[in-house]
């Protein structure tokens, strides 16, 4: 299952909460379930991001919310952003990668 959470930055806040989604990405890499994920920015909008995550299952990415790092990673990247972010699920048919 692969999710995209699309955000807005308050400005000037783009480098903190990116460092918090540096430290969220790299803690993943422990999780059950992880499969891979990544940090993106629109080339005509710098103060948005797109996180894309792949996960095993949904239940995976439901389980993570409860870790520790997550959730003080979710206290600093909260205030640093414009409203909440929106999310859509999507089923993995086929992958490819180099």
């Amino acid at each position: 299952m692969t999710v995209v959470t699309e955000v807005t930055l308050k400005p000037g806040c783009e480098p903190e909460w990116d460092a918090a989604m540096r430290e969220r990405l790299s803690a993943a890499h422990e999780r059950p379930g992880w499969v891979g994920g990544q940090l993106t920015i629109p080339l005509d909008a710098p103060h948005k991001r797109a996180v894309i995550g792949t996960w095993e299952s949904r239940a995976d990415w439901e389980a993570w919310h409860e870790d520790d790092t997550f959730a003080e990673t979710r206290t600093r990247m909260d205030g640093l952003q414009e409203g909440r972010g929106e999310m859509v699920w999507y089923e993995v048919v086929t992958e490819g990668r180099a």
